[in-house]
């Protein structure tokens, strides 16, 4: 969403210079530059002498507001912060003042990534890191290891030591040194008990309905994501429901034995309510992971953090972009509004060292003792949800594309709370959802799996093993740095080679080769 260099202590005279589309000092040692986009805003407020810098999503109903700075009385200023800071939907706050710390904020929707990263005078930052690729200095082994093993964690901490993330609500506060300040915990409740008769499903549209609503969505230039899937599948088709025959929709065609099935759950419930003609569908399979072309492959600056499937992601995304689109819907966050709870669902967490992973490096294996030290307090959107959002924003940004996720809205989140486990189990919701759109049994109760193991596997065992023998014979950081076994790692690929694929164990190289390559790329 923005972009930025902060020079503390400096002058804090700002305009804005629209042919640039940034703001700008007038000695010209700091810049912002938001994101232009039609779902996006910016504006500055200043009481000549504070300066409050605003990038955010835009909320229908309102007037766009205007980019050049404003001149409030010092009291007004205040009050104008105060609000700022309640703005509903994402956003980034900067505040400058002569002679004190520079003050960067998130907001609590998580869906632009902002990092930063620092040297001896001035702070700079992006959504993009590959903006900070000169700041990241070495491997952050407790980091590496998390996502080794895939046992990720939401926290200021990234892969790379000197970049760092400003999770949601955080606030980065640089004077010369960087401090990450966290929010308070934010405040969750449990499942009701159901009046008689309540109306479960029509609180589920109703709440769809306002989080659809909330954004001034184009539907000329929007497209959703469908793929077949119960969380895009029930979001999509209560906007084309709403707005008949005028959505496109878009997916990643998957491989294996739910291809099929892939294919006709779409097909049913794209007919089940009138979207547009217009349905844009790259075939993962065909396009592959790491093939050539591949941005990964090249050698470019790709965030460990964006899309494991980048190839295809991305040629999607060019995709709806040469379509006209500037707006994606997705289901994200849908598994996570209906979680079972331990106590409810009784499981193992997710990410253990098992003798599948011999590459796991010594060193590795003694930081994920600290695995869980320095994560972000509880945020509003669940952490996993918040991480998978970082996976798809920057391959969407580059192509002029803002991501809209319904189901991370606050309202969509405490109706799932809300709801007694039965609803929940399962994701029953969405199930009767689509259910009382007509759709049959083969769409809301299949039993195929669906998912890019075959890919993922069609990649490791061909695009990716020349990728290997070069790590291996011309080294890698994460060899130097004790985090990847070289030696386990030549067992591995000798399994992948002569034995029967395993998605517990294997699945798994392919982070080891993109961590790889971003290590690479970056130091």
């Amino acid at each position: 969403m923005i972009k930025l260099k902060l020079t503390p202590y400096a002058d804090s005279r700002w305009s804005w210079s629209e042919d640039a589309g940034r703001y700008r000092t007038a000695d010209g040692r700091s810049e912002i530059a938001p994101l232009r986009h039609p779902m996006l805003e910016q504006l500055a407020l200043t009481d000549g002498t504070r300066t409050l810098i605003i990038a955010r999503e835009r909320a229908a109903g309102r007037p766009e507001t205007q980019p050049e700075p404003r001149t409030l009385a010092p009291a007004d200023f205040d009050a104008a912060s105060v609000l700022a800071g309640q703005w509903p939907l994402d956003h980034v706050l900067v505040e400058t003042a002569p002679g004190v710390p520079v003050r960067v904020t998130a907001g609590p929707c998580g869906i632009s990534p902002l990092y930063v990263a620092h040297d001896a005078t001035t702070l700079h930052g992006s959504w993009d890191m590959a903006d900070l690729a000169e700041h990241a200095r070495a491997l952050s082994p407790r980091e590496v290891a998390r996502l080794l093993i895939y046992r990720p964690r939401y926290s200021t901490e990234t892969v790379f030591t000197g970049i760092h993330r400003v999770t949601e609500r955080a606030t980065a506060i640089f004077g010369g040194h960087l401090h990450l300040h966290y929010p308070e915990p934010a405040l969750h409740s449990g499942p009701r008990e159901l009046v008689e008769d309540a109306d479960v499903l029509g609180a589920f549209v109703a709440t769809m309905d306002d989080a659809l609503d909330s954004r001034p969505l184009d539907p000329a230039t929007t497209v959703f994501h469908l793929t077949g899937g119960f969380d895009s599948g029930t979001v999509a088709t209560r906007a084309a429901e709403r707005l008949g025959g005028q959505y496109a929709t878009s997916t990643l065609l998957i491989a294996g034995p739910g291809r099929a099935s892939q294919i006709s759950r779409r097909a049913k419930i794209r007919d089940a309510v009138p979207f547009s003609d217009t349905d844009l569908i790259v075939d993962a399979a065909e396009t592959g992971v790491l093939a050539p072309g591949c941005v990964r492959r090249e050698g470019k600056r790709i965030s460990p953090y964006e899309e494991p499937l980048h190839h295809p992601f991305t040629r999607m995304t060019e995709l709806i972009a040469r379509h006209g689109a500037r707006t994606v819907v997705t289901g994200l966050g849908g598994d996570e509004m209906v979680a079972l709870s331990q106590q409810e669902y009784p499981h193992k967490p997710m990410g253990e060292i098992s003798d599948a992973l011999p590459w796991i490096g010594a060193r590795a294996r003694a930081a994920l003792e600290f695995a869980d030290d320095g994560i972000a307090p509880p945020a509003r959107v669940n952490s996993m949800t918040l991480l998978s959002l970082e996976t798809t924003a920057p391959v969407l940004l580059r192509a002029g594309i803002w991501p809209v996720h319904p189901f991370t809205d606050p309202d969509m989140i405490q109706l799932g709370e809300w709801l007694p486990y039965d609803w929940r189990e399962l994701k029953q919701l969405q199930r009767r959802r689509l259910a009382a759109l007509g759709l049959g049994s083969d769409v809301t109760q299949s039993r195929t799996r669906e998912s890019f193991a075959e890919v993922v596997q069609a990649a490791l065992t061909g695009h990716a093993r020349p990728l290997f023998d070069a790590m291996l014979n011309e080294g890698s950081p994460l060899f130097e740095e004790g985090l990847v076994d070289p030696d386990g790692l030549r067992q591995s690929l000798h399994h992948l080679d002569t034995q029967p694929y395993r998605e517990d164990g294997d699945a798994q190289l392919l982070e080891v080769l993109d961590l790889h390559l971003a290590a690479t790329a970056f130091l």
